[in-house]
């Protein structure tokens, strides 16, 4: 199977436009290496798209240290392909964007990691060191389960801050070259 047959869909909820805006710079990441990228808003899910991706990257907000209702509503639906094992072996990463610097991000991130492990996915985290803890580095929130970004409670246009961007192409290109190393 060639690279350029390989897909990855990436699924979220983003009732302010944060979270989409990370979204779109995952695809740019992985777009670079040559994968397929299908990216929906969980208001418009193609469930098919879904069960033919090689892997798929789920993300909401973080609401008061939780996952938000619509992206568990997505969750609940998907039990049809829970108990058909539809997803299992698929690659599996997760994102979550917040107000504040912490907000519980890393609760989401386990939320989302523990519904991939329940369809037998294979979790890939964010396997990249810190480079400091401006808004301009690299990995910033010190994130290993998956990719945490802020956007300060500030209009979309001016939020996450550029590190966090940047870090969210570097994601996107690791999950795309994670894909190329499996047969």
């Amino acid at each position: 199977m060639s690279l350029s047959s390989k897909s990855i869909a990436i699924v979220y909820h983003s009732p302010y436009g944060h979270t989409a805006k990370v979204a779109s710079f995952i695809a740019q990441g992985a777009k670079q290496t040559g994968i397929h990228v299908h990216c929906m808003n969980i208001e418009h899910v193609d469930w098919d798209v879904l069960d033919q991706a090689d892997a798929i990257v789920f993300g909401c907000p973080t609401y008061m240290g939780s996952l938000t209702a619509a992206l568990k509503l997505f969750m609940e639906q998907s039990s049809k392909r829970w108990l058909a094992r539809t997803w299992q072996g698929k690659i599996a990463a997760g994102f979550t964007n917040g107000g504040g610097l912490s907000g519980d991000k890393l609760a989401v991130l386990q939320q989302i990691n523990l519904f991939a492990m329940q369809h037998g996915m294979l979790w890939t985290g964010l396997p990249m060191m810190p480079t400091g803890r401006s808004t301009q580095d690299l990995n910033r929130m010190s994130s290993f389960l998956g990719l945490m970004t802020q956007s300060d409670n500030a209009p979309v246009e001016t939020t996450p801050p550029q590190g966090d961007l940047d870090t969210a192409i570097w994601f996107g290109e690791y999950i795309g070259l994670l894909l190329a190393k499996l047969k």
